[in-house]
């Protein structure tokens, strides 16, 4: 099969550092190549791929200087594929809905995958203009503010089930990665760690419009004792973060549509204190890849309770749940049955 794989260009794929959408293109793209289709991705320049790269910029935007419209770059991204639409037997955007309009006026079946929330007033009137676009959610939960969606299926997200290893968890602190925002609640992490008497570590970013929330809410407390923080870091350092920890703490505060820190603990045999929130209670298998808490006080329980938990099992749990040759696959049976259903339209029209 012939396919378009469309990324941001705000990162490469995959991202140098920190950025969940562009490394799930990454996996998704290299195990459909693995898998033996023909593959093309629209992404910045400085992407890394087993596909053939169609270089929208020559470089990921969030690291560009002196970039002030970001849209005009995509703009011109898509013109480019619509004028290659028909070398593809399926294109599979990963940017939201910039390119319906384009999409729908040619003659090739697409597919997107929602990546982020869909909590926003302002994608219900999308979403009524675009009733037939078929959409992915990353998780069921993911759905519930926008139930009128076109959905084809949901898909979980996957990781190449050797890219990151199993650690033994003696490094004596708990873990938190990702994101430095309101929504991740990396305050609550860090209190979490204090009451149950543990040294956190803290592998994360903070994007410009979070400056101000980590220099208020975050910094102050970063001078504690019993917290290290180590900014953002690649995969080549996540196995020895991960794997190293006792546990990952994952106290969002919002409806996480997935939850890739997740499933990076799990790769490295890492079970996961998590709030039952969004998509966590699909990704969590209750007292055995992690526990679901509904407060901080419980999410002090269980961090005592986390030496009951199989190391392996969880490691175990992961390679049958969450690998990147099962999101490829689940996603395949997708587009066949899209380009399937898009026969007979084009019998038609001939």
């Amino acid at each position: 099969m012939k396919i378009a794989q469309v990324s941001s260009l705000m990162e490469a794929v995959p991202p140098k550092l920190y950025g969940g959408t562009e490394r799930i293109v990454s996996y998704l793209t290299d195990e459909l190549v693995e898998l033996g289709h023909d593959v093309t991705l629209f992404a910045s320049g400085d992407s890394v791929t087993k596909a053939k790269l169609v270089a929208g910029w020559p470089t990921a935007l969030r690291l560009a200087s002196g970039m002030r419209d970001y849209l005009a770059p995509h703009m011109v991204m898509l013109e480019d594929l619509a004028n290659r639409a028909d070398d593809f037997d399926l294109i599979h955007l990963h940017i939201d809905y910039l390119g319906y309009t384009t999409l729908q006026r040619l003659d090739v079946p697409f597919v997107t995958t929602l990546h982020g929330r869909l909590d926003l007033p302002e994608l219900q009137r999308v979403y009524e203009v675009f009733s037939d676009v078929p959409v992915v959610s990353i998780s069921d939960s993911q759905r519930e503010p926008l139930p009128h969606a076109n959905y084809a299926r949901t898909i979980y997200h996957g990781l190449p089930e050797n890219l990151l290893v199993p650690g033994d968890g003696k490094g004596g602190y708990l873990a938190f990665i990702g994101r430095i925002s309101p929504e991740k609640a990396p305050d609550a992490a860090i209190r979490i760690a204090g009451r149950a008497g543990m040294k956190i570590k803290i592998a994360a970013k903070v994007d410009k419009v979070d400056q101000e929330y980590f220099a208020r809410e975050i910094e102050p407390l970063l001078a504690q004792p019993h917290v290290e923080f180590l900014g953002e870091i690649d995969d080549s350092r996540k196995s020895e973060f991960l794997g190293n920890a006792a546990g990952l703490l994952f106290p969002i505060a919002w409806r996480e549509p997935f939850g890739l820190a997740m499933i990076e603990a799990m790769a490295c045999g890492t079970p996961v204190i998590a709030m039952r929130n969004g998509s966590v209670p699909e990704v969590i298998d209750e007292g055995v890849t992690g526990f679901i808490v509904e407060s901080e006080s419980e999410a002090v329980q269980a961090v005592a309770r986390l030496k009951q938990l199989s190391r392996k099992r969880v490691r175990q749990v992961f390679e049958k749940r969450f690998t990147g040759r099962r999101m490829a696959e689940d996603y395949v049976e997708l587009y066949e049955r899209l380009v399937a259903r898009s026969q007979p339209a084009k019998l038609k029209l001939a």
